[in-house]
């Protein structure tokens, strides 16, 4: 559609309220209000909000009724206007309704031929709105598609029953069965019975794939992972094992896509605020994968370095953490380089990590060592640094009263900055 000079500015009812474009398939929420499909489910399903945008009402149902009368008015609005570049806004298809898809999972039966027709119009309904997604998921679109994903990595097929397929026809089911499930953003209900399925077999399966699948399946299945384990409780959350923290470790030490290392630091996150997962982390190699992906990024990139320092904090608050960081040639230095280069986040968690070696793993060298780096020079720095966050300093504080004794009159810290010691 030509952009819309003053001449052509449409009545304010043609515009939706969140978008301010014109509305191409005008829909009501339970407030009244009318607004565009795309924007308003994008709203509601994509972005989780519980309230009419305009109104901030809560909305006692997420029903949408198409406005057929607005419909109307704008298409004739266009046709009116043709004349002018204006092009006519076709009447949007209706969407989906669960009888369909109970239809279309129920044609799949068992062939890994039909199934394959199956996903193609599961993808495609998919991606025509986020309604459709919610349609899906309530028709048993979750269930059929976890049941392929599980099929095609657990179990083994004779090739005479399934001669017709190509090369790994098959096993590339169970890929494309599990990007669609990515893609239809489940529900918090939908993601707690994967969790809980056969008594975790999903969350097994998603571990084979970590470790065997293509980088796109591996990609797939550790961004579920973290929506899963979102919602997940903390028996399930302490019931992971070693093994399933080094495929998310090597998650990050491949570099699949950025989305997929934020995705996996994420979860480290959300699954380390258990100390026994700390330590199975630990043991999984992380640290100096962490700490050598902190080398690699630029400053610039503030929210990696966030979460890699985040997670990194949570590590150092067990010995083995700690023990790993100070093993790692470059782990104290490029710790404390950090500090007032990212963020006033990244250097709070910057200085806590350097707080956790200090307060629990000082040997002299260890003191020593931080002198050498420079590390005492950047916090009595950062004290005298308007702005540089409260929490920061304060750890900066405790830190330099631990050691004060052994750092204030060395010879390798500025007479300058002495006087940044607290007393």
């Amino acid at each position: 559609m030509a952009e819309l000079d003053q001449e052509l500015d449409p009545p304010p009812f043609f515009l939706c309220p969140i978008s301010l474009q014109i509305m191409k398939d005008p829909v009501t929420v339970a407030s009244g209000i009318t607004y565009d499909r795309e924007s308003i489910e994008r709203w509601l399903f994509s972005d989780r909000h519980k309230t009419c945008p305009v109104t901030q009402v809560v909305l006692s149902s997420f029903d949408i009724t198409p406005n057929h009368t607005i419909r109307r008015v704008i298409q004739a609005w266009c046709t009116i206007n043709a004349c002018k570049g204006i092009e006519r806004i076709p009447t949007p298809k209706p969407p989906i309704d669960c009888k369909q898809v109970v239809r279309i999972l129920a044609d799949a039966k068992l062939s890994p031929f039909s199934q394959q027709n199956c996903l193609r119009r599961l993808r495609s309904i998919a991606a025509a709105s986020e309604s459709n997604k919610r349609c899906m998921e309530a028709a048993g679109a979750v269930e059929f598609l976890a049941g392929i994903v599980c099929n095609s990595t657990n179990v083994e097929f004779s090739l005479e029953d399934y001669a017709y397929l190509i090369d790994d026809q098959f096993a590339n089911l169970g890929d494309e069965a599990l990007s669609i499930l990515y893609k239809l953003q489940i529900s918090e209900s939908g993601l707690k019975f994967l969790l809980a399925n056969n008594g975790g077999i999903f969350v097994s399966t998603l571990t084979k794939i970590l470790q065997n699948g293509t980088y796109g399946s591996r990609a797939y299945s550790v961004m579920l992972l973290t929506s899963m384990f979102e919602v997940a409780d903390q028996i399930q959350i302490l019931s992971l094992n070693t093994d399933f923290f080094i495929e998310i470790v090597q998650i990050l030490k491949d570099q699949i896509s950025k989305q997929a290392s934020k995705s996996a630091l994420k979860l480290l996150i959300g699954l380390c605020s258990s100390s026994r997962n700390r330590v199975k982390a630990v043991q999984a190699g992380a640290i100096p994968v962490l700490i050598d992906l902190l080398l690699d990024l630029d400053s610039s990139e503030k929210r990696s370095c966030e979460m890699i320092l985040v997670t990194l904090d949570l590590l150092c608050r067990c010995a083995d953490g700690r023990a790993e960081v100070l093993n790692h040639a470059a782990g104290i230095a490029v710790v404390s380089k950090k500090i007032l280069r990212v963020s006033t986040l990244g250097s709070e968690k910057a200085v806590g990590i350097l707080c956790s070696i200090a307060r629990f793993s000082a040997s002299e060298s260890v003191v020593q060592e931080m002198m050498r780096l420079g590390v005492v020079t950047k916090l009595c720095f950062l004290l005298q640094v308007v702005g540089a966050g409260g929490k920061a300093k304060e750890k900066a504080k405790e830190i330099l009263k631990l050691h004060g004794r052994t750092w204030r009159n060395s010879s390798c810290l500025p007479s300058s900055l002495r006087s940044s010691f607290p007393h």
